[in-house]
């Protein structure tokens, strides 16, 4: 009987002493400067959005916040710089769509979601279909009834190789039934340069990369991915109003941590950084650029990149795409 009572208090006092660790863990959270690694160039969209976030969490929280810009590697370089650091929360990565791309094309050192903490999604950016003015479409059935007519004379610019805009296109054609063919870019600005000077005739693009091409008319846009119109483009139809409905491909950003972090720290994290984003002054910022505030709790995220991942693998089959 005494044997069983002292295995009682000994196990009491576990349960008791692992509470007290994460609590102590979540309030000692932050106790140095936070790492935020950004896999792409400074000076686009995601460095301002990294920055901005950086800044109030250091409002918040009393510790800095260093964005650290780790690009290459269509973002595998600044992914295992994180899965190599301490699960402690102070060093958190930066993700986007590409993320649960890249181990369906590409050789990775990492597994994507088994190396991981989903911490939070920041922000969503739907795809326009946008055309240079001189191809002889005004909207969506009229442009795939010319690209049905021109089977494989029609070139669509992408960013990246097995990147978001690719399997865009490709699940267009699959979706509509026609032929485009493919030109990489290593980046929007060539791209949408090319597109812009009818070196190529169409392509899906990002609402920050082609806003002001769109409104200026150097570039003709006539369907965006989602389940409403654009507030930037309130003009510019969705592809189920355009009559192509079940079209769904779009650029997601959000919060990683390496696998292991206590689930203390990840929800301290995800709670603070939702709360960021949702301040007026943040929502409105990312919608002036076209983008759109989304946020979600780990579990959610994690479902995201598991479903994307099996969308994506799906797409790549069918359409038959490889990266050499």
């Amino acid at each position: 009987m005494k044997s069983s009572t002292s295995l009682a208090k000994i196990l009491t006092a576990g349960v008791l002493m692992a509470f007290a660790c994460a609590a102590f863990a979540q309030q000692s959270y932050p106790s140095k400067p936070i790492r935020f690694i950004i896999p792409y160039p400074p000076g686009g969209g995601t460095s301002i959005v990294a920055h901005l976030l950086g800044q109030r969490l250091n409002e918040s929280w009393g510790q800095p916040v260093i964005v650290d810009n780790r690009p290459g590697g269509n973002t595998i370089i600044g992914a295992e710089a994180v899965v190599k650091s301490p699960p402690d929360g102070h060093t958190i990565l930066l993700a986007s769509s590409t993320h649960v791309l890249n181990p369906l094309l590409l050789s990775i050192p990492y597994d994507a979601i088994k190396d991981f903490a989903p911490v939070v999604t920041l922000y969503s950016s739907e795809l326009v279909l946008v055309l240079n003015p001189s191809v002889p479409a005004n909207n969506l059935q009229e442009f795939i009834a010319l690209a049905k007519s021109r089977p494989g004379q029609l070139n669509y610019a992408s960013v990246s190789a097995g990147g978001t805009t690719h399997l865009a296109a490709e699940s267009f054609n699959i979706m509509a039934g026609v032929k485009t063919q493919h030109i990489n870019y290593k980046g929007a600005g060539p791209a949408l340069a090319d597109l812009i000077s009818g070196q190529v005739q169409l392509s899906f693009a990002a609402p920050v990369a082609a806003l002001a091409y769109i409104k200026s008319g150097r570039l003709k846009a006539i369907a965006i991915s989602g389940e409403t119109r654009l507030p930037a483009l309130p003009q510019v139809p969705t592809f189920t109003e355009a009559g192509l409905p079940g079209f769904d491909v779009r650029l997601w950003f959000g919060v990683l941590a390496p696998a292991g972090t206590p689930k203390e720290i990840v929800d301290r994290l995800s709670h603070e950084i939702a709360r960021i984003m949702g301040m007026p002054d943040m929502k409105e910022k990312l919608v002036g650029q076209g983008l759109e505030p989304f946020t979600s709790t780990p579990e959610q995220f994690a479902a995201l990149m598991k479903a994307d991942m099996a969308k994506f693998a799906r797409i790549i089959k069918t359409a038959n795409i490889k990266i050499e």
